[in-house]
């Protein structure tokens, strides 16, 4: 007898369903509950071979290959599935299809004398297309004493999975890697306010906008029907905001492609419909590819009227200047920016090869003064031990099951706005020095789990100790109060390095750039900002050390 664990697949499924049977029972139609109620009736070897299909890639399977220690006669399993129609035998199967299920071998016994030997797999499909019918059933291709079934409930149960996990990335593995406590989560309390679809509409638009992604990907852009495609996203509009931002990000993607394909009329109709944070710049590039600089300018002034980011007003501060000049208009000098410090270090190539930053970090290094390599790792992990209940608070629209490492708003725009009242409660505590202790506490009691701004395999108790008595309250907060203005953009771009050292203020931080290596957009804004709230950071170019002859 096999232990119970060799279903774990099959209870994970069971769980799904039962989870989305309970949450969404008013959105499932007729179809979809007498799905839940046949599986529950099925044979266990049944349930677990149709699950153990589900989770492969098909949509046809050969029964040779659906060999499973758990599942003793693949051919008995699948009789009820065949049955209930779930499985089909005699479903038109395309050529495509047809090579994707046999070897080389198998396919000269089946076409025999029909391409020359040595051809390619790929040569041999493209001469038999003009040939062999576009589809028939699998007995008609061969007389292989192998039964082939196609699974025709696959797309009902994508329907569920993304009904259970809120989208299509995520899959059934998940809960595996919780079982076996590779990915621990936190337990956030979920009410019928946070689900991820309120109406049975919801599903089928983020279903719909799905299909326009894959459109994108699947179809080249000359071959692509960019009325149908916006059609089709326009009629997914909703008063869903999660949705919302979907639908705006699919035309963002659209707009892209239609960048990359060069062709700036269509480009420009796109960003001119949608309102995802980035649009607006790429609009205005493409107005100037387009040679429109009286558009371009008017609308990089609007923009910079009312900025949608730091990363918008950076872009603009670059692009205004080219646009004047091209309209033959001064351009103003900005306000010049805080300077940062700079050091040069000439260094060994390290040997074996290292990265320039592990280089810099060694040969900074002093026993009184330790240097870490912690990059975006350490500012955000301290963020998100002290505003843990802020993060994972169980506000309607952020989780919608028990896998997520972090609220689905997280990039959202409003993110901090709803949240506004938790988070003040939490960075008040560095005002009355709480926040150590808090950290602290956090650190050993959510060890491990889940989080978007923990990085635990990047702390460890001496750095955190070292960071907590080093780096001021007030700093702290700067940092995460810039964290909080926009965290899609400001979660990364930190410098490399921390030194901590017995001097006033206790650290500084140090960004390496190796030979040829520039400060990226969002670096610059970091440095920008530590240096205008007298943060102490500065830049570190290293060239490596000439071998002598």
């Amino acid at each position: 007898m096999l232990a119970p664990h060799r279903y774990y697949y099959l209870h994970n499924f069971q769980r799904a369903l039962a989870w989305v049977g309970e949450r969404y029972a008013d959105l499932l139609d007729d179809r979809e509950r007498r799905f839940m109620a046949d599986f529950a009736a099925l044979p266990q070897a049944s349930q677990a071979l149709l699950v153990r299909m589900l989770m492969r890639r098909g949509p046809w399977f050969r029964a040779s290959r659906l060999v499973y220690e758990e599942i003793p006669d693949t051919a008995d399993a699948a009789a009820p599935l065949l049955a209930l129609g779930w499985l089909d035998a005699d479903a038109p199967m395309t050529l495509d299809e047809l090579f994707g299920l046999h070897t080389r071998p198998e396919l000269d016994r089946m076409f025999a004398g029909a391409v020359a030997r040595g051809a390619r797999k790929a040569d041999w499909l493209e001469t038999l297309r003009a040939t062999q019918p576009d589809a028939q059933a699998y007995a008609d291709w061969t007389d292989l004493a192998d039964p082939a079934w196609r699974v025709d409930v696959a797309d009902l149960c994508e329907r569920l999975r993304l009904m259970f996990f809120g989208n299509l990335h995520q899959d059934w593995s998940e809960f595996v890697l919780a079982d076996l406590g590779v990915f621990q989560y936190e337990a956030v309390p979920l009410d019928a306010a946070s689900r991820a679809f309120q109406s049975r509409d919801d599903v089928d638009r983020y279903l719909a906008l799905h299909a326009c992604r894959r459109a994108l990907d699947d179809v080249p852009h000359d071959l692509l029907d960019l009325d149908a495609l916006l059609q089709a996203v326009a009629d997914c509009a909703s008063g869903n905001a999660w949705l919302e931002k979907r639908r705006a990000k699919v035309l963002l993607r659209i707009g892209q492609a239609c960048e990359r394909a060069q062709d700036w009329p269509a480009a420009q109709r796109v960003y001119a419909q949608c309102a995802y944070p980035g649009a607006r710049h790429r609009r205005i590039r493409v107005h100037e590819r387009m040679e429109r600089f009286d558009d371009a300018l008017a609308l990089a002034l609007q923009a910079q009227a009312q900025p949608e980011s730091e990363e918008e007003t950076q872009r603009l501060a670059r692009m205004l200047p080219r646009l004047r000049r091209k309209l033959g208009h001064g351009a103003p000098r900005g306000a010049a920016a805080a300077p940062v410090v700079r050091i040069d270090l000439e260094l060994n190539r390290p040997q074996p090869p290292a990265p320039v930053e592990f280089a810099a970090r060694d040969h900074l290094h002093r026993d009184d003064s330790p240097v870490h390599y912690v990059e975006n790792t350490l500012i955000n992990s301290l963020f998100g031990l002290l505003c843990w209940p802020a993060v994972f608070a169980p506000l309607p629209g952020a989780f919608f099951h028990p896998f997520q490492r972090g609220p689905a708003d997280l990039d959202s725009p409003d993110f901090h706005a709803r949240r506004q009242a938790l988070f003040a409660e939490c960075l008040a505590q560095l005002d009355t020095g709480q926040y150590r202790a808090t950290i602290r506490q956090r650190y050993a009691d959510k060890q491990g789990v889940q989080s978007p701004f923990v990085f635990w395999g990047a702390l460890s108790d001496a750095l955190l100790d070292q960071a907590l008595d080093s780096l001021p309250a007030a700093h702290l907060k700067l940092f995460f109060e810039r964290l909080l203005r926009d965290v899609k953009a400001n979660r990364s771009g930190l410098p490399d390095l921390i030194r901590f050292c017995p001097d006033a203020p206790g650290y500084e931080l140090i960004e390496i750039k190796g030979p040829g290596d520039k400060l990226q957009d969002n670096q610059i804004r970091w440095l920008a900002y530590c240096a205008a709230h007298g943060i102490p950071v500065r830049v570190c170019h290293v060239t490596w050390r000439e071998a002598a002859a």
